[in-house]
């Protein structure tokens, strides 16, 4: 079963687990167009009908998805749907807990529930040291699917990799369409770095890990060394047969809201381990989970996130993830800073 299935990375591993020949492949997504899109491609690979079976829906739909699973009893879930655009979780930090948090922690329940042999989490690197509502409520779905692991016979497996190349939305799309128009492109900061994958190195990554993981366990993907943002710009105006700063003109923009300079991959106490696939390391996450942050994860519900406002879920968010670093206003020091003893 997948869930995000007419994503990038989602519609991606669809296309690679119909080659191993599954029973049937279940694709979730809310994405109509998306969704119809994968399902007609698909079609022309599988022979026997019913193999495929293309469901809308919602992965905060407890009732739905409890359907779902008691119908087709799903052996693998891969969980892709996210809520991803840092900047603009920013401002929709509800719709950014109920989606990334309570979706994720209502599948994790269900597939305990109806006893999955496997759920496989993609994670991101805006989740370690987070400064953002995404990456934080990533890092909140990592904690709440290690709380659970310890309890079930399900086993919990998290992929954590950064920026994909040519996704929806991403960086690379973006600037493709900045130069046919004619730029000028847009540069957040001239030392802005990111780590890059392809769409199917990431998925091909994510299926190997699947097939490691034993339950509980994070795992990091192989991405090499970041790449300047500005010097991907440069490329590809290169590419397209024309000349930076003549031709195209590129600005900066200035930083986003939430948005680091650099990603970090893992947190310092996190150790990496060897696996048997020289591109994926396992995390040994050396400190536990404390008891406020798994109160305050047991407790989450829509109703919870409905009843506080915008200011009092970040301060909430900042409670259950204490490496999600913000401020609570111009001028103001992060929380972070406050919790350290910073001045």
């Amino acid at each position: 079963m997948k869930i995000g299935a007419a994503g990038s990375i989602g519609s991606e591993i669809c296309r690679q687990v119909i080659n191993f020949g599954p029973r049937t492949l279940v694709m979730l997504d809310q994405a109509e167009t998306a969704l119809f899109q994968i399902e007609r491609e698909l079609a022309h690979y599988v022979e026997m009908p019913g193999r495929i079976a293309a469901k809308i829906g919602d992965i905060c739909d407890e009732g739905a998805l409890s359907q779902l699973l008691s119908q087709y009893q799903p052996e693998v879930i891969f969980h892709c749907a996210a809520y991803k655009h840092v900047p603009l979780m920013e401002f929709n930090i509800r719709e950014a807990i109920k989606n990334n948090i309570i979706g994720t922690k209502t599948i994790a329940r269900l597939a305990h529930r109806f006893g999955v042999q496997s759920l496989v989490f993609i994670s991101t690197d805006k989740a370690v040291n987070p400064s953002s509502v995404m990456g934080a409520s990533k890092r909140a779905a990592e904690k709440y699917l290690q709380l659970l692991s310890g309890n079930s016979k399900t086993r919990f497996v998290m992929v954590r990799f950064g920026n994909v190349l040519a996704s929806q939305g991403s960086v690379v799309e973006i600037f493709r369409k900045q130069i046919m128009e004619g730029g000028p492109v847009t540069v957040t900061h001239p030392e802005m770095r990111r780590y890059f994958m392809t769409i199917p190195e990431a998925s091909l990554l994510v299926l190997q890990a699947a097939s490691i993981g034993k339950g509980g366990e994070i795992f990091l993907l192989d991405m090499g060394e970041p790449i300047r943002i500005l010097d991907l710009a440069k490329d590809l105006i290169h590419l397209s047969g024309l000349k930076p700063d003549e031709d195209i003109q590129i600005i900066f923009s200035g930083i986003r809201p939430g948005e680091k300079l650099f990603e970090e991959l893992r947190f310092k106490d996190e150790d990496l381990i060897p696996t048997e696939h020289n591109k994926i390391f396992q995390l040994k996450i050396n400190n536990g989970i404390n008891e406020e942050t798994r109160i305050g994860l047991e407790d989450l519900s829509p109703r919870f996130v409905d009843a506080l406002s915008e200011q009092e879920l970040r301060g909430w968010l900042g409670k259950v993830v204490p490496e999600y670093s913000f401020a609570s206003g111009p001028g103001s020091k992060t929380n972070r800073e406050v919790r350290d003893g910073r001045t």
